[in-house]
């Protein structure tokens, strides 16, 4: 961070941030699991500033990751003037009934063959976006990550979601508010079979509401009863149900094959289909 981007950054975030800078100096060449979200845009910004052509973007591409979200993660990369691969990776079979330890066998695979390829690219270190606040919280991915040996400079350097938010927004990165972003299974209750008319028809749903405005969605899909359950946070009820009564959202709805669609009057519950109720990975 130059002198003109630290702005208003406190002392005890530009400790942080300096200590994060140290951190990825020890780690060159470097590769980055890189999602395009809040977490993993900064790290990569901060990576270009240190390693310069020494760090690799990666982004994962799975059928349930959302063609939106991989369009902003290639261009948020060539915003970042940073080298960007795709890795095209299948459903695992392991998964495909969406069990509990989805996010488990999910990491443990994902990063088996993210591995593989930093190894091909001689490349002797991965990144994540993993934050200081994750640590705390029930994320069953992270016991992956920790046996896949791959390293999470954010949280190392103690840097919370609040605190990456504001050095995103400072350092003008346009993450800096992105909602938080979990991939399309969390939708859906475990030990329903995955496919990806599921996957399609929850995508096109979620789309619809964001290009209406609704930036933090989730459309939970109950299939046996074909139920759409949108989630959306209470903030946002008002002028939700505006949209809906204008637009005729149930038949738009309907037309995708839900039969049903209904508000959750909880608002916006990470995790909502989860034993404890988190979105996290």
């Amino acid at each position: 961070m130059t002198d003109s981007d630290r702005g208003e950054t406190t002392g005890a975030l530009q400790t942080k941030y300096t200590r994060l800078q140290d951190r990825l100096r020890a780690l060159m060449p470097a590769l980055v699991a890189f999602s395009g979200g809040v977490d993993s845009t900064l790290l990569l910004r901060c990576a270009r500033e240190v390693l310069k052509d020494r760090v690799l973007a990666l982004t994962v591409d799975t059928p349930y990751l959302p063609r939106r979200e991989l369009a902003e993660a290639r261009n948020l990369a060539r915003r970042l003037g940073a080298r960007h691969r795709i890795l095209t990776i299948p459903l695992p079979t392991e998964i495909a009934d969406n069990p509990e330890r989805r996010c488990y066998i999910c990491k443990t695979q994902v990063f088996a063959q993210i591995r593989d390829e930093a190894e091909r690219l001689a490349i002797p270190h991965i990144l994540d976006g993993t934050n200081a606040d994750d640590l705390g919280a029930y994320r069953p991915g992270l016991k992956a990550l920790t046996e896949m040996r791959v390293v999470s400079p954010l949280a190392e350097a103690g840097l919370t979601k609040a605190e990456i938010r504001e050095l995103s927004r400072e350092l003008g990165l346009a993450t800096w508010d992105k909602p938080a972003y979990s991939c399309l299974l969390t939708r859906l209750p475990h030990g329903v079979q995955v496919t990806s008319t599921l996957l399609a028809r929850i995508e096109a749903a979620e789309t619809i509401l964001r290009d209406a405005g609704f930036a933090a969605v989730r459309v939970r899909f109950h299939v046996h009863d074909r139920v759409a359950r949108i989630e959306i946070p209470p903030a946002d009820f008002e002028a939700f149900m505006t949209y809906q009564r204008d637009v005729g959202l149930a038949g738009q709805f309907h037309t995708l094959g839900f039969a049903f669609t209904a508000l959750d009057l909880r608002g916006y519950v990470s995790g909502s289909m989860d034993p404890k109720g988190t979105d996290g990975q």
